[in-house]
């Protein structure tokens, strides 16, 4: 039997919309929001602003690619939380609406497993490689750093997170401080490639969790160094902007990388995927690749365009959870923290 599902994501500052046939993707169409750019950050106001002006065209658009009409859809998934709640109230509301004009059943999705289903997708010309279950997905995003230990769709269990910071959170604070445009990460990445990662040394946690991370620390060692630095000479960072990127970000993905190391030796668990914004960091791919090959692991590393927000993940998810009859009622409401939606 046939399931056609519609993906809404609306979580953060990106409108998207997605058609999901079973497994399959048929279209994953999504509007970026440049507004923020300027602000060196998400302005949440003006992203629920920016939601409500693009949901219709997205949503139309992503029908008319994958040749579907609105009352063919057998369920519309959307991302309930986490997120920002004006945005996530705008793909929530969208949503209901569409479900009571078309008598569609709707299924709540939590963006986060979103993330970790996307390694489900299978493209119209190929089936996608995908991990047996039980996996570890090292989890990466600007609000989140989880080890989550997935046993199924709909199983999944967070066996460490962050104490503070996100590893997305490192990456732009420390960029900002720079000078680097926002978002930072990128930037970053590309500019490591010009610089030497042992240029540098920053400080490295330890946390009582054993899975657990920390990148507070970090950020204040680096922080230190370019004020000492500074103080010595005002052009520090221009002159070694490179290098100084080519050392952060390898501290960063060694912390993550000994957290996810010690977490396969003790579950015994050989098939690890990455997921979230910060899974595009070539840096970490090609880390989280060789450590693998070192290993034996099966390595399952996301196409880019899987890497930040789409709906495509939210359809996937909404998929495994209409077969199990996880229809959401009319008066579901959105939710801004994890807590509040596990």
């Amino acid at each position: 039997m046939e399931i056609t599902i519609l993906g809404i994501e609306s979580s953060c500052d990106d409108t998207s919309a997605a058609v999901i046939r079973n497994t399959t993707l048929l279209s994953n169409v999504i509007a970026s929001q440049a507004v923020h750019v300027k602000y060196g950050g998400v302005i949440p106001e003006l992203a629920s602003r920016a939601h409500q002006q693009n949901i219709i065209p997205v949503v139309d658009t992503a029908l008319k690619e994958a040749g579907v009409k609105a009352d063919k859809i057998d369920a519309i998934a959307f991302t309930r939380g986490p997120g920002l709640l004006g945005s996530l109230l705008v793909g929530t509301s969208f949503a209901k609406g569409l479900s009571i004009a078309n008598n569609i059943p709707m299924v709540e999705v939590n963006h986060l497993q979103g993330h970790i289903l996307s390694h489900f997708i299978d493209l119209p010309d190929r089936k996608m490689p995908h991990p047996d279950f039980p996996f570890l997905c090292l989890l990466v995003s600007g609000g989140h750093t989880q080890i989550v230990k997935v046993s199924s769709p709909l199983e999944m269990e967070i066996i460490g997170s962050t104490i503070d910071d996100a590893a997305g959170e490192a990456f732009d604070k420390c960029a900002k401080v720079m000078g680097l445009p926002y978002p930072g990460g990128p930037v970053i990445d590309r500019l490591a490639k010009e610089g030497d990662a042992k240029a540098f040394a920053f400080a490295k946690p330890h946390v009582k969790g054993e899975f657990d991370f920390s990148f507070s620390g970090l950020k204040t060692s680096f922080l230190y160094t370019l004020r000492d630095r500074v103080a010595e000479d005002p052009d520090f960072v221009e002159k070694n902007k490179a290098d100084l990127c080519a050392s952060l970000q390898k501290t960063i993905i060694d912390i993550l990388l000994d957290k996810l190391i010690k977490a396969t030796k003790a579950l015994g668990i050989k098939d690890v995927a990455i997921a979230g914004g910060v899974s595009a960091n070539s840096g970490l791919r090609e880390a989280v690749a060789e450590a693998g090959r070192r290993r034996g692991w099966r390595t399952f590393i996301p196409e880019l365009k899987f890497t930040t927000d789409n709906a495509a993940m939210i359809a996937i998810s909404g998929y495994y959870r209409y077969q199990q009859g996880m229809i959401s009622g009319l008066d579901v409401s959105p939710v801004a923290r994890l807590e509040e939606i596990l």
